[in-house]
């Protein structure tokens, strides 16, 4: 299937065409059609898949189609972070810059002033945090009264990032009458039961099993000492100088920390989260992904919105307490059908995040024998619940392509 087949105008088609894109994903191609047509939809793919357009491409289409003289917004998109904002707002761009309509991603950490003379001059499609949003709600220099659509992406995060309060209250500035649509990577039971609170005989769409990882990102683990991760990041970040890696840390400070001690042995690194400007934010960001900067450490929350098609490693120097944030992490990797390489770091106390890791995505993570450092790590091969699969040494996993772990 191309995109022509999915009833889209030609100014749209023509964008895409620019894009380099000619076959839609299969989010995209089950997506589309609903939204186009105005009714709701629970979208759920694992990141990577395209999601952003398969509500930007038809959101677009239906406002163009349904013409207004009015500098009102028409569409709202909630999500989570100020990156993924940027990123939506990007695309919007991307795709509608054949059309007339104007778009604009607001978030706090920025001066307001020159959001709000954006709004004043007229935005039909508002991309915002829901922090940002309801200041300048609160201030009166935005109404919502004529919102047609609704959007909520990463609708999971959202809600477990503390959300939920925040959307109830945008909810009571926006019509009834509008169309909602839910997008997600991963869709557990209590978000699926809010989400039914506010969408109206919802479509849903699931084109892979939730909370599941890509088949073009092979897993692995070393097992390794807290006070040993430092000196076995440094050995395999040398040994691969020229490849961009993303590394998680579970806090800010984590992060700062991490940045500061490659920094030392001479690993040029940048560290993004919430404590970090704007400004400073999105410079680090731009420099990773031109490669001006091979290394970068974010808390979950700042990484939302990476949206690098060649990204090789990702690498969790901490393993995430919530076993979806895991998926979401990985999945800044592999993206668009590429092959990546995901490898966590354990430590003794973070095997029970291991074990609900493993549960969640049911498939074992493919350990590696942990490389010889001045202090002793500790391999833990014999844990009780991943058993190594020929376990392959440092220098190997990174000139071949390793077995799959194996599937429960």
């Amino acid at each position: 299937m191309n995109f022509s087949e999915l009833n889209i105008i030609s100014p749209i088609l023509n964008a895409i065409k620019d894009a380099g894109y000619e076959e839609p994903t299969e989010i995209q191609q089950k997506s589309i059609p609903i939204v186009l047509a105005g009714e709701d939809i629970i979208g759920c793919a694992q990141t990577g898949t395209g999601k952003t357009a398969s509500f930007a491409i038809p959101i677009l289409q239906n406002l163009t189609n349904k013409a207004s003289n009015s500098k009102k917004i028409r569409t709202l998109i909630l999500t989570p972070t100020r990156e993924l904002a940027v990123q939506i707002n990007d695309n919007f761009k991307l795709y509608g810059k054949n059309l007339p309509l104007k778009h604009l991603a607001i978030f706090g950490g920025v001066n307001q002033k020159p959001q709000i003379s954006t709004i004043k001059n007229g935005v039909d499609i508002l991309i915002a945090t829901p922090g940002r949003l309801l200041d300048l709600i609160a201030q009166g220099h935005i109404k919502l009264n004529q919102i047609e659509i609704l959007v909520l992406d990463e609708a999971d995060r959202m809600l477990d990032m503390g959300f939920v309060n925040d959307i109830k209250k945008v909810l009571k500035f926006v019509p009834e009458d509008r169309q909602t649509l839910f997008f997600s990577a991963t869709m557990p039971k209590p978000i699926r039961k809010f989400s039914h609170t506010v969408l109206r005989r919802p479509k849903e769409v699931n084109v892979t099993p939730v909370s599941s990882t890509a088949e073009t990102v092979e897993q692995f683990v070393y097992h390794v000492d807290k006070e040993n991760k430092v000196e076995l990041l440094i050995q395999l970040l040398k040994e691969n100088p020229n490849d961009r890696t993303l590394i998680f840390t579970r806090t800010k400070h984590g992060a700062n920390r991490l940045a500061r001690n490659l920094e030392k042995v001479g690993i040029p690194a940048a560290a993004i989260h919430g404590d970090k400007s704007q400004n400073a934010r999105q410079r680090a960001l731009n420099e990773f992904k031109e490669e001006k900067l091979k290394v970068l450490i974010a808390t979950d929350i700042a990484a939302r919105g990476i949206d690098i098609d060649m990204l090789p490693f990702v690498i969790n120097f901490e393993l995430p307490n919530v076993p979806e944030t895991y998926v979401h992490r990985i999945g800044r990797t592999g993206r668009a059908g590429r092959e990546g390489k995901a490898i966590s770091f354990c430590a003794p106390d973070e095997k029970g995040d291991l074990m609900n890791i493993e549960k969640l995505i049911g498939t074992y993570v493919h350990i590696l024998k942990t490389p010889k450092m001045e202090k002793k790590a500790s391999t833990s091969s014999a844990s009780n619940h991943s058993k190594p699969n020929n376990p392959t040494d440092k220098k190997k996993f990174f000139k071949k392509k390793n077995d799959r772990g194996r599937r429960r």
